[in-house]
């Protein structure tokens, strides 16, 4: 079976555009024109990644982002965006967006961009599937002090409360954590967890690690879980799970 992938943009050549280039990766597409309408088809139906322009008539993009993520905060997103403010695109990525692109964008690399993305959602898929059959949670649990990530329900518990994260999140923690202490810049971690090389794209990487502390530190101004290494990058601190 194909993957779906829902194409929101209002203006009509380039959703054509989109739908050409993602139909060459084998990939089915539905379009919507509206944020109101891709709403509507995102809740009730199951696609393996969203392609949202900002920029639409009546719901705006970020407001289909957000209120896809309260309901689906699995769903793979990637945001495309005409604005040139860096702070417009971080809106974007701290509201759930998976990744983003900036208008014009290229052809191949949206097309990358969105096989990233897919390996991503696959490759969660398959480690649920498998650990499923094994009928096994154990192997599947990562602990550290208070902190529990279960790759196989997608969850995270800290001092026992659920943790919300989006896909991208939930990743990005789940390496961090597989290596405390050790310091990755912020092109190791867009590499590693996003998947491929793009210099200029490293404040995606900020943007989550941001979206990350607002969920688990008891005091994201002075986090003790994530920590930054001035002029290095950032690590996971074992010590900020400890009892």
């Amino acid at each position: 079976m194909k993957d779906t992938v829902l194409v929101v943009e209002d203006e009509q050549d380039i959703a054509d555009l989109i739908s050409v280039h993602m139909k060459e990766l084998s990939l089915e597409v539905e379009h919507s024109l509206t944020g109101e309408k891709a709403l509507q088809l995102a809740l009730s139906n199951t696609y393996a990644l969203i392609i949202l322009d900002v920029m639409l008539p009546g719901l705006s993009g970020l407001d289909v982002c957000r209120l896809v993520r309260e309901k689906k905060p699995e769903q793979a997103i990637l945001m495309l965006t005409s604005r040139t403010s860096e702070t417009d695109r971080v809106v974007g990525l701290e509201l759930g967006a998976d990744d983003y692109m900036t208008k014009p964008f290229s052809v191949r690399e949206l097309q990358a961009r969105v096989r990233t993305q897919l390996r991503r959602v696959h490759l969660l898929s398959e480690v649920q599937k498998a650990n499923e059959q094994k009928n096994s949670q154990s192997s599947s649990i990562l602990t550290l002090g208070q902190l529990q990530i279960d790759n196989t329900q997608h969850r995270v518990l800290l001092a026992c409360e659920v943790i919300d994260l989006t896909s991208t999140e939930f990743d990005l923690l789940l390496f961090l954590a597989s290596h405390p202490e050790q310091v990755f810049s912020r092109q190791q971690l867009f590499s590693s967890v996003w998947g491929y090389h793009h210099s200029g794209y490293e404040h995606t990487v900020n943007s989550h690690i941001n979206r990350l502390r607002n969920k688990l530190e008891k005091n994201p101004t002075k986090p003790e879980i994530v920590q930054t290494v001035w002029g290095v990058g950032y690590k996971f601190n074992r010590q900020g799970v400890s009892e």
